[in-house]
């Protein structure tokens, strides 16, 4: 393997030699904005206008610009045709039964998208929904499917081009017809049956100017009444209100309509309405937006309430749907110094927990007796354990960064596991090793870090490594594994993953550890990371290339720019760049409780001002090898944030590291890219930081 990255040093440097990137001319329209007492200028306000042909021609030329540089790589090719090689194995997901039928996701191997199949008993399987059929190119995708409690209806919704605004279409399963005609604009909706009637689902009025970045910031819950018109949907709630994230749902019984109601992506309001009284009210459950509560499950009127409310790690209480309010509720699984999320299946609830993040899961009976500790072999993340009531054998999922995922059978009365699906993959995870470690970050704090390699490869410092990291929103990094990665693993490459605070690996302390006012800690974490590396001579900082997406890109962009000695490559993608402004487009106010805005304060617009990449670039300084990625339809994370920023960075740094942006075509922020796309996405990504680590 060493003799491979040796010998691309030499092929890489002809390519180099010839000194900087030579840029398309980004024109500077000077826009100032007074926050408080202090003007802000920003020279690139017109590349946020995505339906300007002024827009649409810069991206032309940068796309050039990047692919004619990325078709240079002489080993992007070989780790293209080695992608797919990996990549073609047969994926089926797990098992889940809906009416007469069970059901699962297939992929033959590069199939763009995964084909939703099914069977009866013992009878030969079936397409139900081919995704590959909707488009010729793959990029129309199926985002969701909802059946009704007797199986026979299905309400459906797809993406176009990556969009989180979805149409639903509803088929009656049997003979797989449609019912009525297709529903338009939802977005941000689950679906939950009413019967066979028709169905409740969540959505924002449709943006007058563009869907792409407009403002959405008002959701709202409808009732679809079959066979009738989408314009004559009634508002269930959220008219009155304003919130910027409704969901609803009704129970496997059909006795309670509940409704959880947001102004920010943490923290809730819950509601229940008794759908067997007429004309009963909706009533409030919670009345604190610091804290997030959902109604898992129902028995009868007994309600099972999953809270972080007095309970960072979460809990699982009971309390009567006659009487919800908080000071009725009881402890039923109580708060551990683990994070907990609970699932029911075949009469039993399943205790999942987080574990310095690996899994572990309780069996419980319903009356809050402990059945067992499931066992596994080996750490790892565990997915599943949910099914019907009467289901006495549930599935579950088991991978880690090295280990390609398995399906188990298990049995709820015996407590045993049977290996239901395993992949033909070409890749011996004995090959690999898998460490967990311990870092001290800036501030004293513990965080762990993941770190994956070929055994054999001597630790001297030389090895390049990609460092990921996220970092917000409450979300757990969680062992999985990933081709790409295993291609880079091939190579010779390390890679490790470090959870940050500001996510939920720890639970609401560790993820407000890292929001708002102590963002930076979530900075500080990731520099410490990569120290950490460093130090114990993993790699070096000419070795080493960080990597996010999403507030990830955020987090990139945010090291890159205060500490840009320390690393090689920077990969921020579909990243929140403009802390400023991420605010006013499409949902992104919504996400003030991890970041806080501009507008809210002189203090928070300073701190914001003062890690916020699109501000921070500065003249004169030598940044990392950079290639930025963004979705021209990415409608969660707008793509000018990383336009604003890549223009900043070609703008602005010194010595011969390109700043280069990829923008992939009607794509959107990552969910239901096809196959064909993330492979050449990842080629691109592992050639480029190859290309620019050994050269």
């Amino acid at each position: 393997m060493k003799q491979f990255l040796i010998s691309l040093v030499f092929i890489l440097f002809f390519f180099h030699s010839s000194g900087q990137v030579e840029y398309p001319i980004t024109e500077k329209i000077i826009v100032t904005d007074a926050y408080f007492d202090i003007n802000v200028e920003d020279p690139y306000r017109w590349l946020e206008d995505d339906t300007s042909p002024q827009v649409k021609e810069w991206i032309s030329k940068q796309n050039e610009l990047t692919f004619s540089y990325l078709e240079q790589i002489p080993q992007r090719k070989i780790l293209k045709n080695r992608l797919e090689e990996l990549w073609n194995y047969e994926k089926i997901g797990t098992p889940f039964n809906e009416g007469n039928y069970t059901y699962f996701y297939k992929n033959n191997g590069l199939q763009n998208q995964y084909v939703l199949c099914r069977k009866k008993g013992e009878e030969q399987e079936e397409v139900f929904i081919d995704p590959n059929q909707f488009s010729e190119d793959g990029t129309i995708s199926l985002a969701g499917i909802s059946f009704s409690e007797d199986g026979s209806l299905l309400a459906y919704s797809i993406s176009e081009g990556g969009s989180d605004w979805r149409k639903v279409i509803v088929i009656e399963t049997e003979r797989k017809t449609m019912v009525e005609d297709t529903l338009l604009d939802v977005k941000f909706s689950g679906i939950s049956w009413n019967g066979n009637e028709g169905f409740y689902y969540s959505s924002y009025d449709k943006p007058k100017n563009s869907v792409l970045s407009d403002k959405t910031d008002r959701h709202k819950l409808y009732y679809h009444q079959l066979n009738t018109l989408q314009k004559d949907d009634k508002v269930i709630f959220g008219q009155k209100e304003k919130f910027r994230y409704v969901s609803g749902y009704i129970t496997r019984d059909q006795n309670y309509l509940v409704i959880s109601a947001s102004k920010a992506t943490s923290g809730n309001n819950l509601y229940v309405k008794d759908r067997n009284k007429e004309n009963s009210e909706i009533i409030q459950i919670t009345h604190n937006f610091e804290s997030n509560s959902r109604i898992s499950h129902n028995i009868g009127s007994k309600l099972y309430i999953s809270t972080n409310l007095n309970a960072p790690n979460k809990k699982l209480i009971i309390v009567d749907a006659n009487a919800p309010l908080v000071e009725n509720w009881i402890d039923f699984i109580p708060e551990t110094e683990n994070v907990l999320s609970v699932s029911k299946g075949g009469g039993f609830f399943f205790a999942k927990y987080f574990a310095d993040a690996n899994s572990k899961i309780l069996q419980y009976k319903y009356d809050g007796e402990l059945v067992r500790e499931v066992e596994f072999s080996g750490k790892g993340n565990v997915s599943g354990f949910g099914g019907k009531e009467d289901q006495k054998e549930i599935f579950y999922n088991f991978s880690n960064y090295i280990t390609p995922r398995s399906s188990f059978k298990y049995n709820v009365e015996t407590g045993e596991s049977e290996l239901f699906w395993s992949p033909n993959i070409d890749f011996n995870s004995e090959d690999f090793v898998s460490e967990q470690h311990f870092f001290i970050s800036k501030d004293g704090t513990k965080v762990p870090i993941s770190i994956m390699y070929k055994k054999g490869i001597k630790l001297d410092g030389s090895n390049p490594t990609i460092l990921y990291g996220y970092g917000g929103f409450n979300i757990s990094l969680k062992p999985s594994f990933s081709v790409t990665n295993a291609v880079w693993l091939e190579q010779g490459g390390i890679y490790a993953v470090a959870n940050l605070r500001g996510g939920g690996e720890y639970g609401k302390e560790w993820h407000d550890a890292g929001t708002k006012m102590q963002k930076q800690n979530v900075f500080d974490d990731f520099i410490s990371a990569a120290e950490f590396l460093i130090k114990n001579n993993y790699t070096s900082s000419d070795y080493l290339a960080i990597s996010g997406r999403s507030n990830g890109g955020l987090l990139v962009g945010a090291c890159m720019t205060q500490r840009p000695e320390l690393f090689k490559v920077a990969l921020p993608a579909v990243g929140v760049l403009d802390m400023l402004r991420y605010h006013t487009f499409t949902a992104g106010a919504g996400w003030a409780y991890d970041y806080g805005t501009s507008e809210q304060s002189k203090e928070m617009f300073e701190y914001l001002h003062k890690y916020s990449p699109v501000h921070n670039v500065k003249e004169g300084v030598e940044y990392p090898s950079t290639l930025v990625l963004t979705g021209d339809h990415d409608d969660r994370v707008v793509p000018a944030h990383s336009f604003k920023f890549a223009a900043h960075l070609q703008d602005k740094q010194i010595g011969n590291n390109p700043t280069l942006i990829r923008i992939e075509t009607n794509a959107g922020h990552g969910s239901g890219t096809p196959i064909s796309k993330r492979i050449e996405e990842a080629s691109d990504v592992i050639g480029f930081v190859l290309y620019n680590i050994l050269n």
